[in-house]
């Protein structure tokens, strides 16, 4: 009973994927999708302000924790 419920299991995967894999891809909207690329960027920037605004709170709470002191060094060479 359990080999026959395995093999119907194993069937009914084979067959969902390759159903799935000819289904036709959606049509794409120019204007939908330049909104979205925008939304995307908007994201992604403030993730950035964010990620950067974490990183110099770190910075400061090992420095604060360490005990060092003094201006912090430019990274990059600039």
């Amino acid at each position: 009973m359990n080999f026959r419920i395995l093999m119907i299991s194993a069937a009914m995967a084979a067959t969902a994927g390759t159903v799935w894999a000819k289904l036709p891809a959606a049509p794409a909207d120019p204007a939908k999708a330049a909104e979205a690329k925008a939304k995307a960027d908007e994201a992604a920037k403030k993730d950035a302000e964010k990620l950067g605004k974490s990183q110099d709170r770190a910075v400061a709470n090992y420095r604060k924790n360490k005990g060092i002191k003094g201006p912090l060094p430019k990274v990059g060479g600039k």
